[in-house]
């Protein structure tokens, strides 16, 4: 809890929490993910746009400080990146629940299983841009 608390970048790049769960971290930071987009849903396209850009940009320095700190190159705990990646699937998605369940459904399976080139980016980039990567691509292939 203390490294959570001890530097903004740690508290996001571990998913406001969610990531210190000990047990599917990836999927509990979707979890999380999910309030902050149905508020995100509730916006004009440009400005959904515009917080997946921002959010992905500063995603790279959150989760590159606190792999670093963290002494890993992409610790399970660092979730923000899920965060970015189910927002991104979500935007290609209509509103509704079974829509909302099938974005966390597929984005889940796209960021596990890591098809190409998701898992060669994934293995080949590193820092904060090599996580931040594999689930923005992960994103973009659950919403087509």
């Amino acid at each position: 809890m203390a490294f959570l608390i001890s530097h903004p970048a740690h508290f996001f790049g571990l998913g406001l929490g969610s990531g210190l769960t000990g047990f599917a971290p990836g999927t509990f930071g979707t979890l999380a993910a999910i309030p902050l987009w149905l508020l995100m849903a509730e916006q004009l396209l440009l400005i959904q746009c515009v917080i997946i850009i921002v959010a992905s940009v500063i995603g790279i320095y959150f989760c590159g400080k606190t792999a670093s700190d963290l002494g890993s190159h992409d610790h399970g705990a660092i979730v923000w990146d899920e965060f970015v990646g189910f927002w991104l699937t979500m935007l290609f998605a209509p509103a509704g629940l079974i829509w909302l369940l099938a974005g966390f459904g597929l984005f889940r399976l796209f960021d596990i299983v890591k098809p190409w080139p998701i898992k060669l980016l994934d293995q080949k980039v590193h820092g904060g841009f090599g996580i931040m990567i594999d689930d923005v691509l992960a994103g973009l292939f659950a919403g087509l």
